[in-house]
């Protein structure tokens, strides 16, 4: 099966989300440098998945808080890291009007499938779905 590059730009960008948690939130110039080596042969795959990590980066309070007023007794920083970008990257979807609610959650959900824990999958399929009634999206 191949795999559509905005779907692998969407994974490229989970992993440098991870990696600038992990790095205590540096300059998103600071992780795609450390992270550009990975890309190979498609340069177009790192330049959607930067445009995810600086609006993602960009926004985090926002998204955070709207994931977090999604979730029932959860606080987003308990979340699995994993989870909690996973999170991040759909919710900044579903505030982009171009982008398909249906398609951003089912993306999220495919993420989570491939990136998460066994729950993951149910978990930000239910909070994502929350977020974009909540944004009158669905």
């Amino acid at each position: 099966m191949m795999i559509k590059s905005q779907t692998k730009s969407r994974a490229r960008a989970l992993q440098l989300l991870y990696t600038w948690e992990l790095m205590n939130r540096p300059s998103t110039s600071t992780v795609i440098s450390a992270l550009a080596r990975l890309t190979g042969p498609e340069p177009t795959v790192l330049d959607l998945a930067e445009r995810y990590l600086v609006g993602v980066t960009g926004s985090v309070a926002q998204l955070d808080e709207l994931a977090a007023a999604a979730t029932d007794h959860w606080r987003l920083e308990r979340l699995a890291l994993v989870d909690r970008n996973i999170l991040r990257i759909g919710t900044w979807e579903l505030l982009q009007p171009h982008v398909p609610a249906a398609g951003a959650i089912d993306q999220a959900v495919w993420l989570a499938q491939r990136f998460g824990g066994p729950q993951s999958p149910s978990f930000v399929n239910g909070v994502l779905d929350r977020v974009a009634r909540q944004l009158g999206r669905l």
